[in-house]
């Protein structure tokens, strides 16, 4: 039994409807927001990098399969709300692009990897900008990052038909940056330079000592050596020359 056209044409209507809440439901946000690592780590922050704590169990949802990769995506602050999710990885900006697009994605990984339920003794962080192996023009490379920030992350699930969830943005990260030695006005200056000035002392007492030692034992070896020797005598023999010789008288008999 066939549709008649008007009654085509008034399902038509609910159709789109509905295809359009497909497409806008597509897109699944995870009420998850990055963070960094909690853990007492040496270097959490550096001038290059940034660590994370692992989002365990985040993504344990019924359109997300274990072969989804999920993807970090790192951008700049100012830049962060601005950015729409590419509908393909091969559309994705590369580090290498992040002064220009304002974005990149990497760490690819998949929610095997971030299982749920307690970690252990396992440390489970993601340490942001680590690898100074790969180029920043390749996809996924987790180079380092080319300057103090601010940054903020969010994951973001794909397949090939094209994005299916995205956590939280993150706050903002600001790296560590190198500043220049300075003398710090105030009492801590007032005391280094007492600290200087007695080092200073000790430090001209010290090479006075030494080179008083120095010569003391130079003049006393100097002054005790002898000539010979040891054991050993000198002989010194007489030579009485010709012109001064005299020969005795001859007595006469």
């Amino acid at each position: 039994m066939g549709f008649s056209r008007g009654q085509s044409g008034l399902l038509m209507p609910p159709l789109l409807l509905l295809t359009c809440l497909q497409l806008g439901m597509g897109l699944e946000h995870i009420s998850y927001v990055p963070q960094l690592s909690s853990a007492t780590l040496a270097a959490k922050l550096t001038q290059t990098t940034f660590t994370l704590e692992q989002p365990q169990g985040q993504f344990n949802h019924l359109n997300i399969s274990d072969f989804d990769p999920i993807w970090l995506v790192v951008a700049r602050s100012n830049a962060a709300q601005n950015i729409t999710a590419p509908q393909r990885v091969e559309d994705s900006p590369v580090p290498a692009d992040l002064p220009q697009r304002g974005y990149y994605l990497t760490l690819m990984a998949n929610r095997a990897l971030y299982p749920g339920g307690q970690p252990g003794n396992q440390l489970r962080v993601l340490r942001v900008g680590n690898d100074t192996s790969c180029s920043p023009k390749t996809r996924g490379c987790n180079h380092p990052l080319p300057g103090p920030g601010p940054y903020r992350v969010k994951f973001l699930v794909m397949n090939d038909r094209g994005p299916l969830a995205e956590t939280e943005w993150s706050s903002e990260t600001r790296l560590q940056q190198a500043e220049a030695l300075q003398a710090t006005p105030g009492p801590r200056s007032a005391g280094a330079l007492v600290i200087i000035a007695v080092l200073s002392v000790l430090l001209a007492v010290v090479l006075t000592a030494l080179l008083a030692l120095l010569i003391y034992t130079c003049y006393d070896t100097c002054g005790s050596t002898p000539i010979s020797g040891p054991g050993e005598s000198v002989f010194m023999r007489r030579y009485n020359p010709h012109h001064v010789f005299s020969p005795p008288a001859v007595r006469g008999s």
